[in-house]
């Protein structure tokens, strides 16, 4: 007798047994797995990115953001307890909670910004100036660190406002490649120039 066709579904079903769990994988991201963090990340982007926008509203914001959030996951994922509950719930407490500092402290600076009259004469702008420079040539030497990708896809979404997709098209590469060569280059950007974790 033939064996019956297994059909879309089925296939579709030994396709997600075949791919590990969000807890495993943040079992191997908290071993270092580069790998992992990269399936992590593909797995939960969305989701994290959809809960940050829904706080913040502002897209741009939400986006930088949702990659702070995965930073702190490459950083203290030795910090989850799966016995304390599931990676995925664990990755969106962290993603709400960054989404509400990041609004308390844009609140707090426009609160600031509207206190004080930033011009009158405690406002010293040539010191603002050097720093600004000093702060400028930094970030340049830094992103001269990165690969001509991770440099390219950063300028591209961080300065220009490109979404993955568009940067992806723009530099004819896949997607996926996109997103793990920006993480990777945010996170050599953030060792360079020194950013707690």
């Amino acid at each position: 007798m033939p064996t019956p066709d297994p059909g879309p579904r089925s296939l579709r079903a030994v396709a997600s047994d075949a791919t590990p769990s969000p807890d495993t994988l943040l079992e191997r991201v908290a071993r270092g797995d580069e790998k992992a963090f990269a399936a992590l990340y593909d797995e939960l982007a969305p989701a994290v990115l959809g809960l940050v926008r829904r706080v913040l509203r502002d897209p741009a914001r939400s986006e930088e953001v949702a990659q702070e959030v995965f930073l702190q996951v490459w950083q203290k994922a030795q910090r989850f307890d799966a016995s304390r509950g599931r990676a995925r719930t664990w990755v969106l407490t962290l993603a709400h909670r960054r989404a509400v500092d990041a609004v308390r402290h844009d609140q707090a600076a426009s609160d600031r910004d509207r206190r004080y009259d930033w011009t009158g004469p405690e406002h010293d702008q040539v010191v603002e100036e050097v720093t600004t420079r000093l702060e400028h040539e930094q970030v340049r030497r830094c992103l001269g660190s990165l690969t001509d990708l991770q440099r390219e896809a950063v300028n591209l979404a961080y300065y220009r406002g490109y979404t993955y997709a568009e940067v992806a098209s723009l530099l004819d590469a896949n997607p996926a490649t996109v997103k793990t060569r920006m993480r990777d280059g945010l996170i050599r950007l953030r060792d360079c120039l020194g950013v707690p974790a």
